[in-house]
């Protein structure tokens, strides 16, 4: 049994290359892997005495070889195969372990070069590899450090099996396409300049390879005539939803993630160490209570109040460790998923008896506040028929210094403290949104209206359901206000202080109305539809 072992990353390799010689498996190998194999006393063939010509062009050719490709393509089941290979004096090779030139890591340095991108697209690599994989029954291909300790434990006993056979082959294809994808997003992105040795790239490539890998089916999709699976990244953000580890409860949903991942997004865009402890409750992908607290059983308390019926069967994220006080609090009602960067053991021992609440922990590197921002998505990506539509994620954040007061009240620090905390909650409510906040909590959120005077109808509605007054609250509208009614509507229900991005034909009209009524209001400049 002949094995071929050409590595970039050597972890393992010399281990596994020891193990293969102890079950009398001969070794193979090219250039930096054979010396290295070499000076641990093991018996290598170089690529080259096999083939019989030298590595050449810098190490551009060394494995593109009839002895090379005929010792892994030759199908053993094929007498005119064999009868080949013996004609050309070439062996089998059926052991063949490769991982490929370092692209991705290459193409992710700042100022990378593109003769470095180049030098580091693999071709041999892929070859060798494609070659294995197509010959599957009678080749095994490990593209992997964490494949060795499995092959080597079935070499050991029965030889390795058809089934793990076709597994390493996939996922050697897989390999393969994800390498390929990564070469077509760099260098389809470039703004190419002669003579420029690092030429910028675009934001949206001119062709776009996704890289998703599946981490599970699901029971169903929206709805349970719809199936559905749920993927993530290949190379995840650390922080975001796919990272989450899943302590307790039943199957996440297809719901279930979505609503997740809304709520995790919202409460990440709260700073801790500016705001504190938040809380954020969604249901059906729209944020029902958002508060921030000294803790998390303040900020879960004061979301709650926005909207208790909506918070029925809500889910829950917190932006600290949650601890024991704050889980009996939320024990108390029925909740699908929670969430939060760690749990207090105390915590934990609350919700052991409440086996159906999915509880997720999402670790954040560092657990420095800075961290949030690692989590979010650069590109948002919307499937429509036969297509994708790609935009900046809208990771947007305002601050005092951004806002523009155009009317002759002046908002009050409390209040504009207030007009903030509305802006951040009204950019993760569909649009047409409408926020009441005050004291740093939710107190009416109208969402998804096709009327942006219905959606504060339905804030102000909520808000006398929930028993509060909106008295004195700041308001966020997601878009401006194209007349004044939608204005006249919010102050009648108790605003005082109005955000919106302005922009409008009429601005000046809504400006003269807030006067009239004698309330304040801010521009944002920014627009935040969410559909």
């Amino acid at each position: 049994m002949n094995a071929l072992l050409s590595v970039s990353d050597k972890t393992g390799i010399v281990e596994f290359a020891q193990a293969l010689h102890a079950l009398g498996i001969k070794l193979i190998s090219t250039g930096g892997t054979a010396k290295l194999l070499a000076e641990q006393g093991l018996p290598v063939t170089e690529v080259a005495t096999l083939t019989g010509f030298p590595e050449m062009l810098d190490g551009r050719v060394k494995t593109l070889h009839p002895k090379v490709h005929g010792g892994l393509l030759a199908r053993r089941d094929v007498p005119e195969h064999m009868a080949a290979l013996k004609a050309h004096d070439i062996a089998t090779i059926d052991l063949l372990v490769v991982n490929l030139y370092p692209f991705e890591a290459t193409v992710a340095k700042a100022g990378c070069r593109l003769e470095d991108a180049i030098e580091n697209i693999d071709i041999g690599g892929p070859a060798m590899v494609r070659s294995a994989a197509k010959n599957w029954k009678d080749v095994a291909v490990l593209t992997d450090v964490s494949q060795y300790a499995g092959v080597l434990a079935e070499l050991k006993t029965t030889g390795i099996s058809l089934k793990t056979k076709f597994a390493l082959s996939v996922a050697a294809f897989n390999r393969i396409s994800q390498y390929d994808g990564a070469i077509s997003d760099y260098l389809s992105a470039l703004n190419f300049e002669e003579g420029n040795s690092t030429p910028a790239r675009q934001l949206f490539p001119q062709q776009s390879n996704g890289r998703f890998v599946k981490l599970q089916d699901l029971r169903y999709g929206e709805n349970p005539h719809q199936q559905a699976a749920f993927y993530r990244d290949l190379y995840p953000a650390p922080g975001s939803l796919v990272t989450a580890q899943q302590l307790q409860g039943k199957e996440l949903s297809y719901n279930n993630i979505a609503d997740a991942d809304a709520a995790w997004e919202c409460v990440k865009s709260f700073d801790t160490a500016k705001n504190g402890a938040a809380c954020v409750i969604v249901k059906h992908a729209n944020p029902c209570g958002v508060a921030v607290g000294t803790d998390a059983l303040q900020a879960y308390s004061k979301a709650f109040k926005t909207d208790p019926t909506s918070a029925f069967g809500g889910i829950i994220a917190v932006n600290q460790t949650l601890d024991e006080a704050a889980a009996l609090q939320i024990s108390k009602q029925f909740v699908e998923v929670l969430m939060a960067p760690d749990y207090t053991p105390g915590a934990l021992a609350v919700f052991k008896s409440k086996v159906n609440v999915r509880i997720l922990k999402i670790a954040l590197p560092g657990g420095g506040a800075s961290d949030w921002d690692n989590g979010r998505n650069a590109v948002d990506v919307k499937r429509v028929g036969s297509g994708l539509l790609m935009q900046t994620a809208d990771n947007h954040q305002l601050t005092l210094a951004d806002l523009k007061v155009v009317t002759k009240v002046q908002p009050t620090a409390e209040q504009l403290q207030d007009l903030l905390f509305a802006w951040n909650v009204a950019k993760f409510v569909k649009s047409n949104a409408i926020v009441f906040c005050k004291g740093g909590m939710t107190m009416g959120v109208g969402a998804g209206q096709m009327s942006r005077l219905d959606s504060a109808r339905i804030a102000s509605i909520k808000a006398q359901h929930a028993g509060l007054s909106l008295s004195g609250t700041a308001v966020a509208s997601d878009a401006f206000f194209p007349f004044r009614d939608g204005l006249d509507v919010v102050v009648d229900a108790g605003a005082s202080c109005v955000i919106q991005p302005g922009g409008s034909m009429r601005d000046q009209e809504v400006i003269d109305a807030a006067d009239e009524r004698g309330v304040a209001m801010v521009f944002s400049g920014v627009r935040h539809f969410r559909h």
